[in-house]
C-alpha cells in the first residue's frame, strides 16, 4: 500500500482490441501487485466501452492500456472519449507498449497520461502512478 494514501491504489490493466500477445500486461499486472496495488486484469480483446464500464464498477484509480497492435491511435481516444461521457474525469489512464514518439504527444495531447515504452523499468511505472494518484485522487 502507498504510504501516503490510507488505502491501496486500484489499477485496471487492459489489452484492447485483437491484439493477442498480453505476455508485458501479466508482468505489469503482477509487479503492480508486488507494489502493494489492487490489480484488475481485464484479459484479452477488451473493447473502449469494455474497459471504461469495468472501470466504473470497479472505482480505479488508473487504467493502464497494454499495445502492441499499432491501434493506439484509435484505442486510446475512444477510451478517454467513453470516459468523459461517463463522468470518469479523474482516473489516470497510461499505458504502454509500441507507440511511436510522436504518437505519445499526440495522445498525452488528449488527456494520456505518461506512455511506457518497451524497457521502461517497473520502479519508474509504479512510482509514476502512486505520485499521480496521491495528487489526484487522494482520498
Amino acid at each position: 500500500m502507498n504510504k501516503t494514501l490510507n488505502r491501496p491504489i486500484r489499477v485496471l490493466v487492459a489489452k484492447v482490441g485483437l491484439d493477442g500477445h498480453d505476455r508485458g500486461a501479466k508482468v505489469i499486472a503482477t509487479s503492480l501487485r508486488d507494489a502493494g496495488m489492487e490489480v484488475i486484469y481485464t484479459g484479452l480483446r477488451q473493447t473502449p466501452e469494455m474497459v471504461v464500464n469495468t472501470a466504473l464498477q470497479e472505482d480505479v484509480d488508473a487504467i493502464g492500456i497494454s499495445i502492441l497492435s499499432g491501434a493506439h491511435m484509435t484505442v486510446f481516444p475512444k477510451v478517454i472519449d467513453m470516459m468523459n461521457q461517463k463522468g470518469l474525469t479523474d482516473v489516470l489512464v497510461t499505458g504502454g507498449g509500441i507507440i511511436p514518439e510522436a504518437d505519445m504527444k499526440k495522445l498525452q495531447g488528449i488527456g494520456v497520461g505518461e506512455l511506457f515504452p518497451p524497457g521502461t523499468t517497473m520502479k519508474d511505472i509504479v512510482t509514476y502512478i502512486e505520485n499521480w494518484v496521491v495528487e489526484h485522487r487522494n482520498f
